[in-house]
Protein backbone atom coordinates (compact mmCIF):
# COMPACT_ATOMS: atom_id res chain seq x y z
CA UNK A 1 0.00 0.00 0.00
CA UNK A 2 0.92 3.69 -0.69
CA UNK A 3 0.46 6.47 1.18
CA UNK A 4 -0.60 9.94 0.21
CA UNK A 5 0.82 12.71 2.51
CA UNK A 6 0.65 16.16 2.59
CA UNK A 7 3.58 17.86 4.51
CA UNK A 8 2.28 20.81 6.65
CA UNK A 9 5.29 23.43 8.02
CA UNK A 10 5.79 27.15 7.88
CA UNK A 11 9.54 26.70 7.69
CA UNK A 12 10.61 25.61 4.21
CA UNK A 13 13.96 24.36 5.53
CA UNK A 14 11.92 21.72 7.37
CA UNK A 15 9.09 21.14 4.91
CA UNK A 16 12.07 20.01 2.33
CA UNK A 17 13.56 17.77 4.81
CA UNK A 18 10.68 15.90 5.88
CA UNK A 19 9.74 15.72 2.06
CA UNK A 20 13.24 14.21 1.68
CA UNK A 21 12.72 11.39 4.55
CA UNK A 22 9.31 10.51 3.23
CA UNK A 23 10.64 10.15 -0.41
CA UNK A 24 13.52 8.02 0.36
CA UNK A 25 10.50 5.63 2.07
CA UNK A 26 9.23 2.97 -0.05
CA UNK A 27 5.02 3.46 0.18
CA UNK A 28 4.94 7.12 1.09
CA UNK A 29 4.40 9.77 -1.53
CA UNK A 30 4.01 13.18 -1.01
CA UNK A 31 1.50 14.69 -2.74
CA UNK A 32 1.46 18.44 -1.65
CA UNK A 33 2.89 20.52 1.10
CA UNK A 34 1.51 23.68 2.86
CA UNK A 35 2.80 26.56 5.37
CA UNK A 36 0.00 27.04 7.27
CA UNK A 37 -3.17 25.75 8.53
CA UNK A 38 -5.56 27.09 5.94
CA UNK A 39 -3.45 25.98 3.11
CA UNK A 40 -3.73 22.57 5.02
CA UNK A 41 -7.18 22.35 5.13
CA UNK A 42 -7.34 23.43 1.66
CA UNK A 43 -4.57 21.17 0.18
CA UNK A 44 -6.21 18.08 2.07
CA UNK A 45 -9.80 19.19 0.26
CA UNK A 46 -8.02 18.98 -2.94
CA UNK A 47 -6.18 15.55 -2.24
CA UNK A 48 -7.65 13.63 0.19
CA UNK A 49 -4.57 12.34 1.41
CA UNK A 50 -4.28 9.67 3.80
CA UNK A 51 -1.84 11.39 6.10
CA UNK A 52 -1.17 15.01 7.20
CA UNK A 53 1.98 15.56 8.42
CA UNK A 54 1.31 18.69 10.39
CA UNK A 55 3.57 21.22 12.22
CA UNK A 56 1.59 22.99 15.37
CA UNK A 57 3.48 26.81 15.36
CA UNK A 58 2.48 28.22 12.39
CA UNK A 59 1.19 31.77 11.57
CA UNK A 60 -2.56 32.46 10.01
CA UNK A 61 -4.07 29.05 11.53
CA UNK A 62 -2.05 27.30 14.02
CA UNK A 63 -1.71 22.86 13.25
CA UNK A 64 -4.34 22.62 16.31
CA UNK A 65 -6.78 23.97 14.26
CA UNK A 66 -6.16 22.53 11.48
CA UNK A 67 -6.32 19.32 13.17
CA UNK A 68 -9.74 19.83 14.24
CA UNK A 69 -10.94 20.97 10.58
CA UNK A 70 -9.47 18.06 9.06
CA UNK A 71 -10.30 15.67 11.50
CA UNK A 72 -13.87 16.61 10.88
CA UNK A 73 -13.96 15.02 7.35
CA UNK A 74 -15.74 12.07 5.89
CA UNK A 75 -12.56 10.47 5.25
CA UNK A 76 -10.42 11.93 9.02
CA UNK A 77 -6.94 11.18 7.98
CA UNK A 78 -4.64 10.06 10.17
CA UNK A 79 -2.44 13.19 11.42
CA UNK A 80 1.20 13.34 13.13
CA UNK A 81 2.19 16.53 14.92
CA UNK A 82 5.27 17.52 13.98
CA UNK A 83 6.77 19.61 17.16
CA UNK A 84 9.72 21.44 18.94
CA UNK A 85 10.96 19.96 22.18
CA UNK A 86 9.36 21.40 25.04
CA UNK A 87 6.02 21.98 23.40
CA UNK A 88 4.54 19.20 25.44
CA UNK A 89 1.34 21.79 26.73
CA UNK A 90 0.94 22.55 23.10
CA UNK A 91 1.11 18.40 22.00
CA UNK A 92 -1.63 17.79 24.70
CA UNK A 93 -4.06 20.09 22.95
CA UNK A 94 -3.34 18.59 19.88
CA UNK A 95 -4.18 15.14 20.99
CA UNK A 96 -7.49 16.66 22.34
CA UNK A 97 -7.76 17.91 18.32
CA UNK A 98 -7.62 14.54 17.42
CA UNK A 99 -3.94 14.20 16.12
CA UNK A 100 -2.84 10.52 15.84
CA UNK A 101 0.78 10.84 16.54
CA UNK A 102 3.89 13.27 16.50
CA UNK A 103 7.64 13.63 15.96
CA UNK A 104 10.24 15.74 17.30
CA UNK A 105 12.13 18.21 15.02
CA UNK A 106 14.87 17.82 13.87
CA UNK A 107 13.46 15.17 11.63
CA UNK A 108 15.57 11.99 12.16
CA UNK A 109 14.14 9.29 9.38
CA UNK A 110 13.84 6.03 11.75
CA UNK A 111 11.74 8.23 13.98
CA UNK A 112 9.63 9.80 11.80
CA UNK A 113 8.80 6.42 9.37
CA UNK A 114 8.61 4.34 13.23
CA UNK A 115 6.00 7.07 13.82
CA UNK A 116 3.85 6.59 10.79
CA UNK A 117 3.90 3.02 10.50
CA UNK A 118 2.86 3.09 14.44
CA UNK A 119 -0.24 5.14 13.15
CA UNK A 120 -1.30 3.59 9.83
CA UNK A 121 -0.97 0.30 11.68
Amino acid sequence: MSYRIIVVDDSEFMRTLLKEILEETDGFKVVDEAENGVEAVEKYEEHDADIVMMDIVMPIKDGIEATQEVKNTAESPNVIMCTSVGQEEKMKEAVKAGADGYITKPFEKPSVVSEIKDVVG
